[in-house]
């Protein structure tokens, strides 16, 4: 009889130390940047090689027509499509094509003046990557 109920106690704890999987009381949801913010960051990639080329003295080659997306594409949020952001995202493209256009001599002027382009815009709307930006400027 001792035997019987110390395996039926030891069946017991076996059975009720059952793993139980936790379904998480909320489904996490992934990030999905904008058209605008994924646009932005490509932006700043491209910007970040042609200031290394114009350091090392290279070619930049030609205007990437992929920016003038920043007219069309879909912002994180829509209401920030106004006539501040039309003024300088038209501004920066302007530059951007002065940069290609200009002269060698002006080549870091001219960078440097796009990228303020973006500096100023990003003062008025969404001031987060205004540090990042600052480290395209050529000093």
């Amino acid at each position: 009889m001792k035997q019987l109920i110390v395996v039926l106690l030891m069946s017991l704890v076996l059975f009720s130390c059952k793993d139980k999987k936790k379904e998480p009381k909320e489904k996490l949801i992934m990030y999905q940047s904008s058209e605008m913010a994924a646009l932005m960051n490509a932006m700043y990639e491209g910007n970040m090689t042609i200031k290394n080329k114009i350091l090392e003295g290279e070619s930049i080659g030609d205007f990437p027509e992929t920016y003038l997306n920043i007219h069309s594409a879909v912002l994180t949020d829509p209401t920030d499509r106004n006539a501040s952001f039309d003024f300088f995202s038209k501004r920066y493209i302007q530059n951007m094509q002065q940069v290609y256009s200009g002269s060698k001599d002006s080549l870091k002027q001219n960078f440097n003046q796009a990228v303020s382009s973006c500096i100023a815009c990003h003062k008025t709307t969404c001031t987060g990557p205004i540090p990042r930006i600052k480290k395209l400027l050529i000093k």
